[in-house]
């Protein structure tokens, strides 16, 4: 989940939305684990939110660059 904001400027747009649902899948498989028992990692959710966010963000720039550009 070591992804860099660097890193995510050179991803594609389908890498990008790629790396979204699996991030979002692992997020929601961390929350059933974390109901059920105390997780070895607790802070591993918290680390998934921030590059879920971080991913969105990216997606966002790239649209907002591509209206101004038009």
């Amino acid at each position: 989940m070591a992804t860099k904001k660097l890193d995510m400027k050179k991803m594609s747009a389908e890498e990008l939305s790629k790396k979204l649902s699996e991030t979002r899948t692992e997020l929601r498989t961390l929350r059933f684990a974390q109901a059920g028992s105390r997780p070895a990692d607790t802070t591993a959710p918290r680390k998934a939110r921030v590059l879920i966010a971080r991913i969105l963000t990216e997606q966002n720039a790239r649209a907002t660059a591509e209206a101004v550009t038009a």
